[in-house]
């Protein structure tokens, strides 16, 4: 078996053999006071016997893999093709760490049946790369913030030259997913640093098949809706109330955004909420103590990630626990506040931020400050 390292995609804690089990109060006497007859013990024992009996065969399974070989194995999966050394013009680092997270439209890793089956439409080639989500996450003194950038935010894309052409361009107003169709990765960290001033540290990537695999690797994920959904483009059609979502299902969830009243800032939402229900889930004892889904969920992760040359296991993993902080309530999810919605542009209808209240936010984040300001 191919050794594989305890830790999961967005976003989810990692399992630590050596911690101590939760404390769980001895089971109640007979009304005799003493044991139960028959010399049987309780079945809350039982079902803590097995469980501990579960833990420990997966330290073992982890020893026999080998602790060192795993973490080379996985640490050489990793695609750091992004490099953010020698990129121009960055604002001065602040305190506190920020990581820019971005589920991109990349088909990499399906197959033509996979990509009609999801609604995902063609591969539109690297000109055409869009970005579904982008968020910054922050961690520091103060805790964790997670702030999703809408896609149709209009924003001041800098200059750059193009990577195929060699043409130099002045910079130009756009949506904020165009800095990544232009100019990738690259161009996106550039755009997002000159629009907010905070200097990102590192940048981690993931497209369709992985998001795919990583919720199928857990189970679905439960979700609860307020009313019937139906997206063509998407592909998601469910019912109101409360659904486990397969990875299909809920990569149309999260795409979706027509059936939306605030349509990009919807979706940004749905986003977050998934993330956090998918971190639960990813973190949840059914999940940590299974060993085929520990492995799938890290297989799927490894499988379609792209990060930056400085981030190796080590970054993920403070990455997974801070967002595990976030969906359970220790951190904090916003949108980047907003002044208007479905405005005229040169690009079609866009998002344009709230200039007071987004100058806050960021310098609060830059400055590792209290956040006060909501989104």
């Amino acid at each position: 078996m191919t050794p594989i390292p305890l830790r999961h995609e967005d976003l989810y804690d990692t399992y630590d053999p050596y911690e101590p089990a939760p404390y769980e109060p001895p089971a109640a006497p007979d009304e005799g006071g003493g044991p139960r007859r028959g010399g049987r013990r309780p079945r809350r024992r039982r079902s803590r016997f097995r469980r501990v009996l579960r833990a420990v065969s997966l330290v073992v399974l982890i020893s026999l893999l080998g602790g060192a070989s795993t973490y080379v194995w996985a640490d050489s999966r990793l695609n750091s093709d992004v490099d953010l050394s020698g990129l121009p013009d960055r604002p001065a680092a602040g305190k506190g760490t920020n990581y820019l997270i971005v589920g991109s439209d990349s088909r990499a890793g399906l197959s033509a049946r996979q990509v009609e089956d999801l609604h995902t439409g063609s591969s539109i080639g690297s000109e055409g790369r869009r970005t579904d989500s982008m968020m910054v996450l922050h961690t520091g003194a103060h805790g964790t913030t997670l702030t999703s950038l809408p896609r149709d935010s209009w924003v001041t894309v800098p200059a750059y030259v193009d990577p195929k052409t060699g043409i130099h361009h002045k910079p130009e107003k756009n949506k904020l997913n165009a800095a990544f169709s232009l100019g990738g990765p690259e161009l996106l960290v550039r755009t997002v640093e000159s629009n907010t001033g905070l200097r990102i540290d590192h940048y981690t990537e993931i497209g369709f098949a992985g998001f795919v695999g990583i919720v199928d690797a857990v189970g679905g994920v439960r979700m609860c809706v307020d009313r019937h959904i139906v997206d063509e483009k998407s592909g998601l059609d469910i019912t109101k109330g409360c659904h486990t979502l397969n990875g299909r299902e809920a990569l149309g969830f999260v795409r979706q955004r027509h059936q939306e009243k605030e349509g990009d800032l919807g979706r940004s939402r749905n986003q977050q909420k998934f993330l956090a229900a998918l971190a639960t889930k990813a973190a949840s004892r059914d999940v940590l103590l299974s060993p085929s889904a520990v492995f799938g969920t890290a297989g799927a992760g490894l499988d379609t990630l792209i990060v930056d040359e400085s981030a190796g296991l080590p970054q993920l993993t403070r990455l997974f626990k801070a967002m595990r902080k976030v969906s359970t309530g220790q951190g904090k999810q916003l949108n980047v506040p907003v002044s208007g919605v479905g405005v005229a542009t040169s690009k079609g209808s866009a998002i344009v931020w709230d200039k007071k209240k987004a100058a806050r936010l960021f310098t609060e984040l830059r400055e590792d400050r209290p956040v006060t300001v909501g989104g």
